[in-house]
C-alpha cells in the first residue's frame, strides 16, 4: 500500500521497509514542545511566566540543531509519499524562521509583562504557527503547503486577537480571518486546478506532466494564476495587500514583529519552490504575472507609506514594498534570481524585527506613543536605541553598508541578468521613494525637539529606553538584528556562501 501511494504521488514512500520521519523532525519537535506548554499551564497554573518562555526557547533550539544536523542528509530527497522534501532548501529557511521564532519569544516576555497579558496559551500559539512555517519550506506537494498554511494562518488570527484589552486587536483578528480565508479558497481551487491538469498534486510530478503535455495548457495557466494569487495574500503583495496594514496596526507589536517575518519568509519559500519546480515548464507564461505583481507592489507600497503618521502602519506599508523587491528575484526565474531572493529573506526578517521591536520600546506599556511625533528627540532621550532603529531603518531603505542594500543590488542584479532591466529601474525608483519615510524618522530622532503634551516631554508619559528599563531579554531582541544587519552589509560573501548550494531545488 505504502509503495502504491508513493508512485500515485510522484516520490518514494518508504526506504527499506520503512518510514522516514527524521525530515520532519523539527516540526515534531515543535509540536511536541507546544502540547507540553499548554500541558504545563494547564496543570500548573501559578506557574511563572518565565518558564514557559524559556521552555519554548528550548524548544526552538532544539528544532534549530535538529535541523542543522539535516544539512548533511544522504537519504531520499523526498520522504513521506514524496510529500516532504529533504533538502538543505528546506534546512535554511527552517533555520531563518526558528531565529525569527527565538527573537519574537524576546519580545514576547517583555510586551505580555509589561502589558500586564500574560495568558499560558500565547507560547503554545507561536510555536504552533512557527511548526506551519517550517513545515511549508519542506513541503513537495500541494496538500501540505495548503495544510501547513493553514496551520500557520489559524495560529496568527488567533495571536492577532490575543488582546483583551485592545478593541483593535479583535477587529485585525476578524480582518485577517475573513481575507485569509477568502484567499485559502483561492488556493485551493488553484490546487484542484493543478490536480485536473496534471493528475497529481505532486509538485515533480505536476512538472512531469506539463513537459510530456502536447494540449492545451489552460487548466495549467489557471492553477499557477490562482496559487499565485493565493500566494499574494500571504506575502501581502498589491493588489492583495489590503489586510495587511490593519492587522499590522491592530496585533500586539510583539505579534506584528513576529507574523510580518515568519509569514514573508515562509510563503516565499513555498512561492519559490512551486514556480520555479512544479510550474518550471510554464515560466515564461507565469514571468510576466510575476513582473507586473513585482512592480505594482513596489510602487503601491513605497507610495502609500509616505502618507502613514502611524509607525506600524508605515512600516506594514514598508513590508509591502519588500515583498516587491524580492518578487524582482522570483520573476528572474533563475539560479541567481532564487540566491538573491534567499539572501533578501535571510536579511529581511532581521530588518523588520529589530524595527518593531524599537516600536515594542517606544511605545511603552501597551500600545501607546505609536505617532511619528512620538520618535522626536529619542536619539537625547535614548541614544542606544536611536542608533539601533537609525541603522535598521537605513538598511530598510537600502543604504550600504548594510545588508538591505545588499539584497536590493543582488535581486536587481539577477533581474537584469534575465532581460528584466525595466522592472529594475523601477524597483530603483521605488527605493529612492521608499527612502524618505524612512530618513523622516530618522530627522525626526536626531533633529527634532520631545514633544511637549499636557505640559510633560511625550518622553515622560510611559517611556524610558535605557536598556535596563526596556530589560536585558528586549534589549538582546533589538541588538541582535542591528548586528546581524550590519554583518550581512560588510560581509556578504558569509551568507551567499550557504546559499551555494541551499539555493539548489531539485528533487
Amino acid at each position: 500500500m505504502l509503495s502504491v501511494l508513493g508512485q500515485v504521488s510522484g516520490g518514494p514512500a518508504v526506504a527499506h521497509g520503512k518510514l522516514l520521519f527524521r525530515p520532519i523532525g523539527p516540526e515534531l519537535i515543535l509540536v511536541g514542545v507546544a502540547l507540553a506548554v499548554m500541558l504545563l499551564d494547564a496543570g500548573y497554573p501559578e506557574r511563572h511566566h518565565a518558564t514557559l518562555a524559556l521552555l519554548s526557547l528550548a524548544g526552538l533550539a532544539a528544532a534549530a540543531a535538529y535541523s542543522l544536523s539535516l544539512w548533511s542528509w544522504t537519504g531520499p530527497t523526498t520522504v513521506l509519499g514524496g510529500m516532504v522534501a529533504a533538502d538543505r532548501f528546506t534546512v535554511f529557511f527552517r533555520l531563518v524562521i526558528l531565529g525569527v521564532a527565538a527573537l519574537a519569544v524576546l519580545l514576547s516576555y517583555q510586551y505580555l509583562e509589561r502589558a500586564d497579558e500574560v495568558r499560558g496559551e500565547y507560547y503554545p500559539l507561536l510555536l504552533f504557527a512557527t511548526a506551519g512555517m517550517t513545515l511549508i519550506t519542506a513541503a513537495a506537494d500541494l496538500i501540505v503547503v495548503f495544510l501547513a498554511l493553514e496551520v500557520l494562518s489559524l495560529s496568527l488570527y488567533l495571536l492577532t486577537g490575543f488582546s483583551f484589552r485592545r478593541l483593535a486587536s479583535a477587529e485585525a483578528s476578524m480582518k485577517y480571518f475573513l481575507l485569509g480565508a477568502f484567499s485559502s479558497a483561492f488556493f485551493l481551487y488553484g490546487i484542484a486546478l493543478a490536480y485536473g491538469a496534471t493528475g497529481t498534486t505532486n509538485l515533480a510530478g505536476i512538472a512531469h506532466g506539463l513537459t510530456g503535455q502536447v494540449g492545451p495548457l489552460s487548466l495549467a495557466l489557471a492553477a499557477s494564476g490562482l496559487l499565485a494569487v493565493g500566494f499574494g495574500f500571504k506575502v501581502a503583495a498589491v493588489p492583495f495587500h489590503m489586510w495587511a496594514p490593519d492587522a499590522y496596526q491592530g496585533a500586539p507589536t510583539c505579534v506584528t514583529a513576529f507574523m510580518s517575518a515568519g509569514t514573508k519568509v515562509a510563503a516565499f519559500a513555498a512561492f519559490l519552490r512551486v514556480f520555479d519546480v512544479a510550474f518550471s515548464p510554464l515560466i515564461w507564461d507565469w514571468k510576466p504575472f510575476v513582473w507586473i505583481l513585482a512592480a505594482l507592489t513596489m510602487v503601491v507600497g513605497s507610495v502609500l507609506a509616505i502618507a502613514q503618521s502611524d509607525v506600524k502602519r508605515m512600516l506594514a506599508y514598508s513590508s509591502v514594498a519588500h515583498a516587491g523587491f524580492i518578487l524582482v528575484g522570483v520573476t528572474a526565474a533563475s539560479h541567481a534570481g532564487i540566491q538573491a531572493a534567499m539572501f533578501y529573506l535571510a536579511v529581511y526578517p532581521a530588518m523588520i524585527l529589530g524595527a518593531f521591536g524599537v516600536v515594542m520600546v517606544v511605545s511603552g506599556r501597551g500600545e501607546r506613543g505609536l505617532t511619528l511625533s512620538s520618535y522626536a528627540g529619542l536619539a537625547r532621550r535614548s541614544p542606544l536605541v536611536a542608533a539601533v532603529l537609525a541603522l535598521l531603518l537605513l538598511s530598510l531603505a537600502g543604504i550600504p553598508p548594510t545588508a538591505g542594500f545588499i539584497a536590493k543590488v543582488a535581486v536587481f542584479t539577477a533581474a537584469i541578468q534575465s532581460g528584466h532591466w525595466p522592472l529594475a529601474l523601477v524597483g530603483v525608483l521605488a527605493s529612492v521613494v521608499a527612502a524618505f519615510f524612512y530618513l523622516r524618522v530618522i530627522v525626526l530622532m536626531y533633529m527634532q525637539e520631545p514633544v511637549i503634551a499636557g505640559g510633560q516631554r511625550e518622553a515622560e508619559t510611559g517611556f524610558d529606553a535605557e536598556p535596563g528599563a526596556v530589560g536585558s531579554l528586549g534589549f538582546v531582541a533589538i541588538a541582535v538584528p542591528a548586528l546581524l544587519t550590519l554583518i550581512f552589509g560588510v560581509f556578504p560573501g558569509i551568507l551567499f556562501g550557504v546559499l551555494k548550494s541551499a539555493s539548489i531545488i531539485r528533487f
